[in-house]
């Protein structure tokens, strides 16, 4: 698909292959797609979210990478492109750890894409094999802990309605007793 379809006269294998996941998309006995996971340790990507966001606490220069998503042209539109990035980032947090960014370099046509699994553009624009390109970090979103309501009206309520509820039962047994004599 990059050799012909895009153009991108490269040698596929590079010095990282043997250190990759690879995960592959079959219909039938066909390969229908493909990306590849690249190890933090072996990951050429580097991020400079740390200098965006110092809340985060992680090492943004080792996060693993996702690269070579491709599905063939014949086979686009059905979703499978998403199913597959959807299951390396799940291979990426569970190998690499949830609270460990995860980087691609992005065609820049494929964007909106990418930003719809999370993914925010980092950086300029680039070339990449005459391929206008953009670094993208998918980063953990932050748990917003929620407060509780005061519960100094909850309480406030319950003292007014627990009051009202002996002023009837009070009525009552004197309405009984009046009733009696």
């Amino acid at each position: 698909m990059f050799v012909v379809e895009q153009n991108c006269a490269y040698q596929d294998m590079d010095e990282v292959d043997f250190d990759c996941l690879h995960l592959i998309a079959h219909q039938n006995a066909a390969l229908v797609g493909y990306c590849r996971i690249i190890p933090p340790e072996f990951n050429k990507l580097k991020s400079n979210l740390s200098v965006a966001d110092p809340t985060i606490k992680t090492n943004h220069t080792a996060m693993p990478a996702i690269g070579r998503v491709l599905v063939l042209s014949e086979h686009r539109g059905d979703g499978l492109a998403r199913q597959m990035m959807n299951q390396a980032i799940a291979q990426c947090r569970k190998k690499y750890g949830k609270k460990r960014p995860i980087i691609i370099s992005a065609q820049v046509y494929l964007l909106s894409f990418y930003e719809s699994l999370g993914f925010v553009p980092e950086g300029e624009h680039y070339l990449e094999d005459n391929i206008e390109h953009v670094k993208m970090v998918l980063y953990v979103a932050k748990k917003n802990k929620i407060k509780k309501k005061s519960t100094d009206n909850a309480s406030t309520t319950t003292k007014v309605l627990s009051f009202l509820l002996f002023i009837m039962a009070a009525l009552f047994v004197l309405g009984l007793l009046y009733l009696m004599i």
